[in-house]
Protein backbone atom coordinates (compact mmCIF):
# COMPACT_ATOMS: atom_id res chain seq x y z
CA UNK A 1 0.00 0.00 0.00
CA UNK A 2 1.62 3.62 -1.22
CA UNK A 3 0.63 6.50 1.30
CA UNK A 4 0.50 9.97 0.43
CA UNK A 5 1.08 12.69 3.05
CA UNK A 6 -0.13 16.00 3.48
CA UNK A 7 0.41 18.50 6.18
CA UNK A 8 -0.69 21.67 6.13
CA UNK A 9 0.65 24.86 7.98
CA UNK A 10 -1.33 27.33 9.74
CA UNK A 11 -0.63 31.32 8.92
CA UNK A 12 -2.32 34.29 10.04
CA UNK A 13 -0.46 36.33 7.45
CA UNK A 14 -0.21 34.16 3.83
CA UNK A 15 1.63 36.03 2.21
CA UNK A 16 4.06 36.63 5.37
CA UNK A 17 3.94 32.62 5.69
CA UNK A 18 4.95 32.27 1.72
CA UNK A 19 8.10 34.28 1.99
CA UNK A 20 9.44 32.32 5.16
CA UNK A 21 9.21 28.97 3.63
CA UNK A 22 9.99 29.96 0.18
CA UNK A 23 13.43 32.24 1.04
CA UNK A 24 14.16 29.42 3.68
CA UNK A 25 13.61 26.27 1.80
CA UNK A 26 13.19 27.14 -1.61
CA UNK A 27 9.34 25.80 -2.00
CA UNK A 28 7.25 26.58 -4.71
CA UNK A 29 4.07 28.30 -2.79
CA UNK A 30 1.30 29.05 -4.80
CA UNK A 31 -2.67 30.10 -4.89
CA UNK A 32 -5.14 27.55 -5.92
CA UNK A 33 -7.82 28.73 -8.64
CA UNK A 34 -11.26 28.86 -6.83
CA UNK A 35 -9.55 28.40 -3.03
CA UNK A 36 -9.53 31.77 -1.14
CA UNK A 37 -7.26 31.84 1.92
CA UNK A 38 -4.97 28.49 0.76
CA UNK A 39 -1.64 27.90 -0.93
CA UNK A 40 -0.48 25.04 -2.02
CA UNK A 41 3.28 24.24 -1.47
CA UNK A 42 5.62 21.86 -4.13
CA UNK A 43 9.57 21.15 -3.90
CA UNK A 44 11.40 19.39 -6.06
CA UNK A 45 13.42 15.97 -5.78
CA UNK A 46 12.52 13.21 -4.27
CA UNK A 47 12.27 13.17 -0.52
CA UNK A 48 11.26 11.02 2.52
CA UNK A 49 8.63 11.23 4.99
CA UNK A 50 8.79 9.26 8.55
CA UNK A 51 6.96 9.63 11.33
CA UNK A 52 7.41 8.77 15.00
CA UNK A 53 5.16 8.54 18.08
CA UNK A 54 7.06 9.68 21.21
CA UNK A 55 5.96 10.54 24.86
CA UNK A 56 4.70 14.23 25.63
CA UNK A 57 7.11 15.83 27.63
CA UNK A 58 4.90 18.97 28.03
CA UNK A 59 1.29 19.40 28.60
CA UNK A 60 0.82 21.62 25.05
CA UNK A 61 3.43 20.00 23.24
CA UNK A 62 1.93 19.62 19.66
CA UNK A 63 2.61 17.86 16.55
CA UNK A 64 6.30 18.87 15.10
CA UNK A 65 6.72 18.47 11.50
CA UNK A 66 10.80 17.83 10.87
CA UNK A 67 12.35 18.97 7.48
CA UNK A 68 15.67 17.81 6.34
CA UNK A 69 18.43 20.67 5.97
CA UNK A 70 21.97 20.30 5.27
CA UNK A 71 23.02 21.68 8.51
CA UNK A 72 21.23 22.74 11.40
CA UNK A 73 23.75 25.43 12.21
CA UNK A 74 23.23 27.44 8.93
CA UNK A 75 19.59 26.71 8.61
CA UNK A 76 18.83 28.19 12.26
CA UNK A 77 20.86 31.18 11.27
CA UNK A 78 18.56 31.61 8.41
CA UNK A 79 15.51 31.07 10.68
CA UNK A 80 16.59 33.93 12.86
CA UNK A 81 17.54 36.23 9.88
CA UNK A 82 13.83 35.73 8.39
CA UNK A 83 12.37 36.83 11.61
CA UNK A 84 11.76 32.92 13.07
CA UNK A 85 13.09 31.68 16.09
CA UNK A 86 14.69 28.96 17.68
CA UNK A 87 13.46 27.53 20.56
CA UNK A 88 15.18 24.30 21.39
CA UNK A 89 19.10 24.89 20.00
CA UNK A 90 21.07 22.11 18.28
CA UNK A 91 21.06 19.27 19.78
CA UNK A 92 22.89 15.52 19.13
CA UNK A 93 21.50 12.04 18.80
CA UNK A 94 24.08 10.12 19.07
CA UNK A 95 25.36 7.53 15.94
CA UNK A 96 21.93 9.54 13.89
CA UNK A 97 21.96 13.09 13.70
CA UNK A 98 20.84 16.97 15.06
CA UNK A 99 17.88 18.39 15.60
CA UNK A 100 16.85 21.81 16.54
CA UNK A 101 12.98 23.22 17.27
CA UNK A 102 11.84 26.18 15.41
CA UNK A 103 9.21 28.90 15.73
CA UNK A 104 7.91 30.27 12.22
CA UNK A 105 6.42 33.92 11.90
CA UNK A 106 2.82 32.36 11.87
CA UNK A 107 3.44 31.41 15.35
CA UNK A 108 4.18 27.84 14.56
CA UNK A 109 6.28 24.86 15.71
CA UNK A 110 8.41 23.20 13.35
CA UNK A 111 11.91 21.33 13.71
CA UNK A 112 14.81 20.87 11.49
CA UNK A 113 16.79 18.06 10.86
CA UNK A 114 20.53 17.07 9.92
CA UNK A 115 21.25 13.54 9.27
CA UNK A 116 24.76 12.59 10.60
CA UNK A 117 25.80 9.25 11.57
CA UNK A 118 28.90 10.24 13.25
CA UNK A 119 27.45 12.55 15.73
CA UNK A 120 28.47 11.64 18.98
Amino acid sequence: MSMKIHFEIPADDLNRAKSFYNRLFGWEIYKVPGRKNYLLITADGEKRVSSSIIKRFSPRQTTIIYFDVPSVEECSARILELGGEIVVSKKPIPGVGYFAICHDTENNNFGIWEEDSHTK
